[in-house]
């Protein structure tokens, strides 16, 4: 069964990087609605190393403001809510539970180059699947790069296994944020098919 035309517009042909929001909450429980959705996905081995720090507090959000880019400043700011979406790099250590069917924590605990490479490719992968998931439940999404990762971990995530990956503003978009939308490569500039 495929979606109707509405729902493709809503997560892929209508939306936009949003860059300005209205002054409008965005309750706990939708964020974990949204996660709850977005951790069903597919994953290798059933990993799951998508750490999510929601940033909301005018505390936290000034622990974070040192790490941005002057030109993601304001949009950060006045978001109601910003994930740092992070890759666990012990992420193995919960695979007994996830993949019972194998010594799956095996594979990782004797490279820390595998570990690494699957925490990024397997986190980046679920953050995507959430940003859907946030859109498909009304919410507006502004992920980005320019900012300081190496400030973000120490802020946030000291002592722990869990390294940032980018930042995405989460809320309920003001429309005169949106940019006309930019070129996106045809098939042929982009795909193979052999």
């Amino acid at each position: 069964m495929a979606l109707d035309a509405a729902a493709l517009d809503l997560l892929f042909l209508e939306a936009h990087t949003q860059r300005r929001w209205i002054d409008r909450d965005v309750p706990d429980t939708l964020l974990r609605q949204i996660y709850d959705l977005a951790r069903m996905a597919p994953t290798s081995a059933n990993c799951q190393p998508l750490r999510i720090q929601f940033v909301r507090g005018a505390a936290a959000k000034e622990k974070l403001k040192p790490a941005l880019s002057e030109s993601n400043v304001q949009q950060t700011m006045s978001a109601p809510v910003t994930a740092i979406f992070a890759a666990d790099r012990e992420f193995y250590e919960f695979l007994p539970k996830l993949y019972p069917q194998a010594d799956a924590k095996s594979w990782f605990t004797g490279s820390e180059a595998a570990a690494r490479e699957t925490a990024q490719m397997n986190a980046a992968l679920q953050a995507g699947y959430f940003i859907l998931a946030a859109r498909g439940l009304g919410l507006d999404c502004g992920p980005m790069g320019g900012f300081d990762r190496a400030k973000v971990n120490a802020a946030f995530f000291a002592g722990s296994s869990w390294k940032a990956l980018f930042l995405c503003n989460l809320g309920y978009g003001d429309p005169t944020g949106y940019r006309p939308r930019n070129p996106r490569l045809d098939f042929s500039e982009a795909c193979r098919v052999d």
